[in-house]
């Protein structure tokens, strides 16, 4: 009986986990993917060490709240035009740049914070923080370089992105709350530490960075604007084939209605997700459990985890579009109940619970862009959803920061919920663009 125990145990194991170990035996892969996390750690750090930092010397939820949205805006303009600059002149010729310049932002921003400096200088300074790399989806276009071709290992691949994406997240909230609450210098000073090792092994890897756009016109004796503009009309004729009215690629531009209700739809996703955050931190603060706040948001990374590392093991039937909605509908409907919880506890729970279908429903997302987006403007394309997901965060943060300073930790929530179901009602107003984008083919062989 033990012995069909552990059969078993090891049978499921090899299905879940079979695929992503297939992936990581790639050569190189391990490398670049790994140091992409790590060098990721600004993202759930960055906000969570200025809302704790500002609170703790300035004791005003409404600083935190604009500060972490200045950020967040600033994030929003920085990452599509880092991403459409990776896609023209490569990921070391930007990255390196970059992050010299955040470094520099981090220090000097930790030691006006400590230092009570005037509100001013912050505003001034806090914008040079949004200079990160797009290592998530600079990370995924070597994926879908190396992958070429093979949808069912891209699909995969884009889900172990997830995953560690997820693993980021479940280390960085606790650390970041950890931290802070100790000394928001330890928590920048760590975070830079980070950036600088998984910098290091990404950047260092050369076999699987995708060529940029430079390149591939040198390459072929043309402009960059003379090889986009050949390359966007093979895109446009691969999309006619599939559309009888020849609409689908009938500009050179990336964006088209598919695009855009992805991108609206992402920026609901960041508006209430950002307003929970601060919301739950307020909340905790008043049980007098603020250092556990960290915990409480690895807790929906962790379950977020589990559901990108299941969602990735199976080959999926049931269309691209009702796996997305389905998993949008759970998130957002689940987090409206947050304004009924009683104690950080039940927040926590829900937070388990719905967490399962988050990093699906990024998963599903980046999956779209392979419809919508042609290979080498990757990184641009899922910039933009990146963007507009930190545009909808600075607006969720800064609406309820207000709220919270004006009803506590309650108004927060009401601001939670309304923004969840507006969120969800965004996204139904896309399902035509949305259901049509996922039935157009992928532009995998199309290298613009």
């Amino acid at each position: 009986m033990t012995n069909h125990v552990i059969a078993g145990v090891r049978d499921i194991g090899a299905r879940v986990f079979g695929g992503y170990a297939e992936l990581l035996r790639i050569p190189h892969t391990a490398r670049f993917s790994i140091g992409s996390v790590i060098a990721c750690m600004p993202f759930p750090m960055v906000g969570m060490t200025i809302t704790i930092s500002v609170q703790y010397y300035y004791g005003n939820y409404s600083l935190a709240g604009a500060l972490t949205a200045v950020q967040a805006i600033a994030l929003a303009i920085a990452t599509p035009v880092l991403g459409k600059l990776v896609d023209k002149f490569g990921q070391r010729q930007v990255s390196i740049p970059t992050i010299v310049v955040w470094i520099i932002a981090a220090i000097a921003l930790t030691t006006c914070i400590t230092n009570r400096a005037p509100e001013w200088v912050l505003y001034c300074i806090t914008p040079f923080m949004a200079a990160i790399p797009p290592w998530g989806a600079m990370s995924r276009g070597r994926w879908t370089h190396l992958l070429k071709g093979d949808r069912v290992r891209t699909d995969r691949a884009l889900s172990l992105c997830g995953v560690f994406d997820e693993a980021m997240w479940v280390i960085g909230n606790p650390l970041a709350s950890t931290l802070a609450v100790i000394s928001g210098l330890l928590a920048f000073s760590f975070t830079g530490m980070c950036v600088i090792v998984g910098a290091l092994m990404f950047l260092t890897e050369l076999t699987t960075e995708p060529p940029s756009q430079t390149q591939l016109a040198r390459e072929a004796g043309m402009t960059r604007k003379e090889y986009r503009a050949r390359e966007a009309a093979k895109a446009a004729a691969l999309q006619s084939e599939a559309n009888a009215d020849g609409k689908a690629g009938r500009k050179e531009s990336i964006w088209g209605p598919g695009l855009i209700a992805v991108c609206v739809t992402w920026f609901g996703l960041g508006a209430f997700q950002s307003a929970a955050g601060i919301s739950i931190i307020s909340f905790a603060t008043e049980q007098g459990m603020k250092q556990y706040s960290g915990f409480v948001f690895a807790c929906f990374s962790i379950s977020s985890l589990m559901g990108a590392l299941v969602y990735g093991a199976k080959n999926w039937i049931i269309p691209l579009w009702k796996r997305f909605y389905f998993c949008l509908a759970v998130v957002n409907l689940g987090i409206s109940l947050f304004l009924f919880a009683h104690n950080l506890w039940t927040i926590m729970i829900i937070y388990l619970v719905i967490g399962v279908c988050q990093a699906p429903t990024w998963i599903n997302g980046n999956q779209l862009m392979l419809h919508l987006v042609p290979p080498t403007r990757l990184t641009e394309g899922m910039a933009w959803m990146g963007a507009m997901n930190s545009i909808g965060a600075s607006a969720g943060s800064a609406i309820a920061g207000q709220f919270i300073d004006r009803m506590g930790s309650h108004g927060g929530f009401l601001v939670v919920t309304a923004l969840a179901i507006g969120s969800l009602a965004i996204a139904l107003i896309g399902f035509k663009q949305i259901k049509d984008g996922t039935e157009k083919p992928t532009l995998q062989e199309v290298t613009v």
